[in-house]
């Protein structure tokens, strides 16, 4: 599962890089991280504490 979240993540990054260099896509993402960033430390977190054999289990 750890895998296919990764590269659902590049997928998407490069899909917004693609969008936005073609021009049509007109974000800036420093601007999507300087408002959202609270929100991708939430999900980090999450997804921590929920991944399966996570650093602190045995």
């Amino acid at each position: 599962m750890r895998g296919n979240i990764g590269a659902i993540v590049l997928i998407l990054v490069g899909a917004f890089f693609l969008l936005s260099n073609l021009g049509l896509l007109n974000i800036s993402l420093r601007e999507l991280i300087a408002t959202w960033w609270p929100l991708i430390l939430i999900l980090l977190g999450i997804g921590m504490f929920l991944s399966p054999g996570g650093r602190g289990r045995k």
